[in-house]
């Protein structure tokens, strides 16, 4: 379902969940909803793409949407996508990423996919997102979310796409961060995150953009020696 670039507003009707268990997509992006996201989300239980960027969303994220059994699981088969079990559809898909766009027309079983970006979201980042072990894509950015990256995020092997920019977002990058292989998009920038950047492993591919905008962090890619840089030399 793709209602997006329309002037829709109000809020996201609760009935959602429970209305349309066989949707796999659902875009409303740039309309002018408003209020909080409805825990009913977590009922849609084939939901692929969710796609509210661009609104006036308030509130913090439902740890409910963790409970999205079709971004749970980790599907590798069906060139088609199913709907509702009475036919197939090859679907093209575009994800929206900073100052581009990706295009697929591949399986949405390959490709799944949040983004809450552009919205005013508030709160932490609830863990029980990282139970999400099939996402692809997650953007969270130009929103107001606080506390620390969940360590947990690692739990996430599919994810190639992840955007945190332009929040507040506080304490140091989990180091377990670079153990994301497939990730070849990364953006923290803007935010209030502290200490040394975890260097290693994967993390070695993303420049310095990635981490700008945050004046406690410090180490490569940046050019911003970490303190005890110099007697570590000596």
């Amino acid at each position: 379902m793709d209602l997006g670039y329309n002037i829709l507003s109000g809020i996201i009707p609760t009935w959602f969940g429970e209305g349309f268990p066989f949707l796999r997509i659902l875009i409303l992006r740039s309309n002018a909803f408003s209020g909080e996201l409805s825990v009913e989300f977590s009922k849609l239980g084939s939901l692929q793409v969710l796609d509210l960027a661009i609104n006036d969303l308030t509130g913090s994220i439902p740890a409910s949407l963790g409970d999205l059994k079709a971004i749970v699981q980790v599907y590798r088969k069906n060139k088609y996508i199913l709907y509702g079990g009475y036919h197939y559809y090859e679907e093209r898909l575009n994800v929206y990423m900073k100052d581009q766009i990706l295009t697929y027309t591949k399986t949405l079983s390959l490709v799944t996919s949040i983004d809450l970006s552009d919205n005013n979201f508030s709160g932490n980042i609830p863990n029980e997102i990282t139970k999400l072990f099939g996402l692809v894509v997650l953007n969270l950015s130009r929103n107001h979310i606080t506390g620390q990256i969940p360590g947990t995020m690692s739990n996430l092997l599919q994810l190639s796409s992840l955007d945190l920019s332009n929040n507040q977002l506080s304490g140091t990058i989990p180091s377990s961060l670079s153990s994301l292989s497939f990730l070849g998009f990364l953006d923290l920038s803007s935010n209030n995150l502290l200490g040394v950047i975890p260097y290693t492993g994967h993390m070695t591919t993303f420049d310095a953009i990635a981490f700008t905008g945050n004046p406690g962090l410090c180490g490569p890619p940046l050019p911003v020696k970490c303190s005890g840089d110099d007697d570590k030399k000596q």
